[in-house]
Order: structure tokens, then C-alpha cells, then sequence
């Protein structure tokens, strides 16, 4: 758990994955073609209490979805790569706007077109409810699975290892 610790402590930038990630990875879909999502509004919390401590924040999805850039705007993230297939464009993209290295970069993913970025990054976290082959590419694993309270468990080890977490608890 040390070396957890040692890399979260490093962090300034978190990735997540959206289907999967921050939903459960259901497609609600309506007879107009609309596609409706759920986020878990801890996971909400969670990430702008992260972005609060000046740890930036940033969505890489596969699919394409007004419902994800209203969410991610109503939380402040301003870094939403939608439509790639290809995750590992937009993860080099990112990485070279804001002038970060792998190491500084965690990534929260569930299925296997995530591994190329976990395979890069400084810390690599999987959903407790990811694809196998993702649990074996991971650094750490959150208890609860994707859309159920993850996102805020990455928030949280962030915030512990930075040592903002008690400061940032401390106003509730």
C-alpha cells in the first residue's frame, strides 16, 4: 500500500473512463435515440472536493454523449474527450497540452480499450467491477464498482496520500 501511497501522492491529473467508470455501464436508450446515463452523485462530490486541492480532472470516453459534457461541465471539468475508440490520442493529446508526465497522471478505467493509457500512467486504478484483464494491469482497485461510489474512493486515496483529505472533510 506503500507504493500506492508514494504514487498517489504524485498525482495532478486524474483520467476517468465514463461507461463503466462513472456509471454503471448501462445504455438507457429512448425510442428518440436519446441515451440516458446515471452518475452516482458522491462520485460528484468526490471529484470536486479533488479538483478543490488544485488536482485537475479530465474525462477520456469511447462514445459520444451530450448527457456526459453537461455532467462534466456541472462539475467543472473542462478537459472531455468524447468519440475516441482509440483512447491513446486523446491521452497523448492531453499529456502534451498541459505539459505532464506519465507519472503525474492516474487513470481510472473498467474494460480492456482502457489498458494502453493504464499501461502508461503513473498509477493505474480498476473499478472493482472491471474486466479481469484490467484488474491484473492495475496498481490499485477500488472496492465498489463503476457508478456505485468508485470515483469517490480514487478521490479519496488522492487526498490521503496528498494530505488534503482531513482539510478538505473538515468543513462537513
Amino acid at each position: 500500500m506503500q507504493d500506492i501511497q508514494e504514487r498517489a501522492a504524485r498525482i495532478s491529473l486524474v483520467i476517468f473512463d465514463v461507461d463503466g467508470v462513472l456509471t454503471d455501464g448501462s445504455l438507457y436508450l429512448g425510442d428518440d435515440g436519446q441515451e440516458y446515463k446515471a452518475f452516482h452523485s458522491r462520485d460528484g462530490l468526490g471529484m470536486t472536493l479533488l479538483q478543490e486541492t488544485g488536482v485537475r480532472l479530465a474525462v477520456i470516453t469511447g462514445r459520444t454523449s451530450k448527457v456526459v459534457q453537461l455532467r462534466m461541465e456541472n462539475l467543472g471539468i473542462s478537459e472531455i474527450y468524447q468519440g475516441y475508440r482509440d483512447k491513446l490520442p486523446a491521452y497523448e493529446e492531453l499529456k502534451r497540452r498541459l505539459s505532464l508526465t506519465d507519472d503525474v497522471i492516474a487513470y481510472v478505467g473498467d474494460d480492456v480499450v482502457d489498458l494502453p493509457i493504464m499501461r502508461q500512467v503513473g498509477l493505474a486504478i480498476a473499478v472493482g467491477d472491471a474486466h479481469p484483464r484490467v484488474q491484473q494491469h492495475a496498481h490499485w482497485h477500488t472496492r465498489a464498482g463503476g457508478g456505485q461510489g468508485a470515483a469517490r474512493e480514487v478521490c479519496e486515496l488522492i487526498l490521503d496520500a496528498q494530505g488534503t483529505l482531513e482539510r478538505v472533510m473538515s468543513r462537513f
